[in-house]
């Protein structure tokens, strides 16, 4: 399945969360080795870019919730232990048991 956003097909996860956010990730989050002066500068952008959009936390909350709820599927597929094929137990001396 292919995903647009804004016509621009997206290839990764990191361009979904850029093209979702309209700012890159690195904004937010840093990148390694990053310098003082760059880090201070990136956090100056980030708090204009709040400044001008307050907005913007309850719209990266709601993008979130919606990823996780299309996806919750493949997120939460837990299968029990037990309920594996060829899953053996023990027996209640130490003995495995088919």
């Amino acid at each position: 399945m292919r995903t647009f956003i804004g016509g621009h097909e997206v290839v990764s996860t990191d361009e979904f969360i850029e093209l979702a956010l309209g700012t890159p990730l690195e904004l937010w989050l840093g990148v390694q080795d990053e310098s003082e002066e760059e880090r201070a500068a990136r956090l100056d952008a980030a708090r204009d870019i709040l400044a001008e959009y307050p907005n913007l936390p309850d719209d990266v909350s709601r993008v979130a919730a919606q990823v996780i709820e299309a996806h919750a599927p493949e997120l939460f597929n837990v299968v029990p232990i037990a309920a594996r094929s060829g899953a053996r137990r023990r027996n209640g001396k130490g003995r495995v048991a088919a």
